[in-house]
């Protein structure tokens, strides 16, 4: 059988609009790497990420083609962090999109900004049993965070990216 690429359109990168956060908290849900969903936490993630794209001081990029959001990033510089940091607080691509070049363009883009707006290093943490974002992080140019080691108990890697390069 032949198999129809996916891939029709061009992916264009953006900033979200405060009209997407449900279509955001909705690939956010699906694209979850925990094994059950994610967890019971309280959170309203809808709320949430009307809170990130409204936020001044942070970014929410989307992915879209077709006109379909198929990736998300959000970042800013975590509270009581140097200013030249910033944090990948999220990063998700549809799952049924993976494997196409979506989330190497949206890290390229995030990169582009982090660039832009005079950041230096870029951290993130991403789960201990997911492998497939470990493997994506490794690839772009992630590295254990030497100042966040993993802590016995914990179930987070913390990773670091030199954003200029250095």
């Amino acid at each position: 059988m032949i198999s129809t690429p996916r891939a029709t359109g061009p992916l264009v990168i953006r900033t979200a609009l405060p009209s997407e956060a449900a279509a955001i908290a909705d690939l956010h849900v699906r694209a979850t790497y925990y094994p059950d969903g994610l967890p019971e936490d309280g959170f309203d993630w809808l709320e949430r990420w009307r809170g990130a794209i409204e936020r001044p001081d942070g970014h929410v990029l989307c992915a879209v083609r077709d006109g379909h959001l198929v990736g998300i990033a959000s970042f800013r510089t975590a509270e009581g962090a140097p200013a030249d940091t910033v944090t990948l607080f999220q990063f998700h691509v549809a799952p049924d999109r993976w494997r196409e070049g979506i989330g190497t363009a949206l890290h390229t883009a995030c990169l582009e900004q982090w660039r832009a707006d005079g950041k230096h290093t870029a951290t993130l943490d991403v789960h201990v049993d997911n492998a497939r974002a470990q493997a994506f992080y490794t690839r772009q140019g992630w590295v254990p965070d030497p100042e966040n080691p993993p802590a016995e108990d914990d179930h987070h890697l913390f990773l670091r990216y030199a954003v200029t390069g250095e």
